[in-house]
């Protein structure tokens, strides 16, 4: 009978799998995505022909905060990310709490750009005039329907199914950046366009530029994900400064490279137009190059990218549940399926809600919003936790770089970089809906003992 009790200490670890291939595979894998595919068009809408520098400075930004992130997933090698961070830091329940909605909210605002993205690419495929109104929602909201019935059957993702995700996704990006060099090793396109900007009369350059940069992050983000596997990575404290620097300047040099492909081949008001950018640079520079193919390529990889993005804030709503943060009838988990169904319809009906109100820009606008102000936080996290000594050597990024990553970031989540004001009222919203459950929650527990209980 006491051989078959396990106490908590005695409890199975995660399972050490990940080497620095697969890691790295992780890295770029979760970068790549709905980013560059749908909102490169956008990001020349608000810079011009120079469309390359606000992708550049995006890696800058992302970079000083992957310093901040290596830190700390080095002195702490657990799988929660920046909630840990936040909770060892400051002790601040709510601010804790707030960190992670925002991650969620994140999750649901990219699901809901890549369901947009997913329905221009569709109407490509298939050759259907669906527009950009009510035939174009409508099949992203088919679309997100279809992500959330997989969602409840349960899909077992694994690091090793990334890598076959990551080759496609990767494969697309190739493509562009080699039809770009072919056309422009045969005369074609116009490279004067790069230093072009677009800026309306009256409009300061920088102020372009670092709206547009505010805008590209989007593209930018999912390295900070890969903390979440420290735990299954051998030996992270010696791996992670590699691969992820590794993983950010790869996937920085890919985005730079298609988006000079892109403003080359195509003018910024045509790349502009729809959300099928990268598909109109392919048709200008390699006619013949069949479109269907790179449509689907296009639909894998954001369909991909919203599923993951799915997955993960249902499961992290079902994670605060747990701890009695949230309403515990959002960790409710099916019997049969072992999915938390209450959680994964919550998460649907806002991304519906999502899908129906925003555009495009809006949704990818609002994401990288969400992210920024989580990572000005982590960036003054890992300056509070130097007074939190470890027994282990690890990584130490400079003083500077968080001091500066932290002021970068906040600065292009503020207002004075020229951020859409829709962008606020989309990521105001949601955090309202957050903080709402979470007075919900608090009052209960703590006025009516017992009303809010564990799943």
């Amino acid at each position: 009978m006491a051989d078959a009790i396990r106490t908590e200490s005695e409890q199975p670890t995660l399972k050490r799998v990940i080497g620095p291939a697969l890691l790295l595979l992780f890295v770029v894998g979760d970068i790549l995505g709905t980013g560059v595919y749908a909102l490169t068009g956008k990001v020349a809408a608000e810079v011009g022909g120079a469309v390359w520098l606000p992708f550049l400075l995006a890696f800058v930004v992302a970079l000083l905060t992957a310093f901040s992130y290596l830190e700390l997933v080095t002195k702490y090698p657990r799988a929660a990310g920046a909630a840990l961070y936040t909770h060892k830091a400051f002790g601040i329940h709510f601010l804790t709490f707030m960190v992670t909605f925002a991650v969620m909210c994140s999750g649901l605002t990219s699901a809901s750009s890549a369901s947009k993205a997913f329905a221009g690419n569709f109407g490509e495929a298939f050759d259907l005039s669906i527009g950009d109104g009510f035939a174009l929602t409508a099949v992203a909201l088919g679309f997100i329907t279809l992500v959330a019935l997989i969602n409840f059957r349960g899909v077992g993702e694994s690091v090793k199914a990334n890598v076959v995700l990551t080759v496609v996704e990767l494969t697309g990006l190739l493509i562009v950046i080699c039809i770009g060099a072919w056309a422009l090793g045969g005369g074609n396109g116009d490279l004067s366009r790069l230093t072009e900007f677009n800026t309306p009369p009256g409009d300061a350059v920088a102020l372009s530029v670092t709206a547009g940069t505010a805008l590209a992050f989007f593209a930018m983000v999912g390295f900070e994900d890969s903390v979440n596997m420290a735990e299954e990575t051998r030996d992270p404290v010696r791996i992670f400064p590699k691969v992820m620097l590794t993983g950010l300047c790869i996937t920085g040099l890919i985005y730079v490279l298609v988006a000079i492909s892109a403003v080359a081949l195509v003018a910024p008001d045509d790349l502009a137009e729809g959300s099928t950018p990268l598909l109109k640079v392919v048709e200008a520079g390699a006619p013949a190059f069949p479109l269907t193919i790179f449509a689907f390529i296009t639909m894998f990889a954001v369909a991909n990218s919203a599923l993951i993005n799915m997955m993960m804030a249902s499961r992290l709503l079902y994670g605060m549940a747990n701890e009695r943060v949230l309403p515990s009838v959002l960790g409710r988990v099916h019997r049969t399926r072992r999915t938390p169904w209450v959680g994964i319809l919550f998460t649907t009906a806002i991304a519906f809600g999502l899908i129906w109100f925003a555009d495009l820009t809006a949704l990818g606008g609002t994401t990288a919003l969400l992210l920024l102000c989580v990572f000005t936080v982590v960036n003054v996290a890992v300056l509070v936790l130097r007074r939190d000594p470890v027994d282990h050597d690890h990584f130490k990024a400079p003083t500077v770089i968080p001091v500066i990553g932290a002021i970068a970031c906040a600065f292009l989540a503020s207002p004075f970089s020229g951020r859409a004001t829709a962008d606020y009222r989309i990521a105001g919203v949601l955090l309202l809906v957050g903080i709402v459950l979470w007075a919900i929650t608090y009052a209960a527990n703590k006025y009516v003992p017992g009303a809010i209980t564990r799943p």
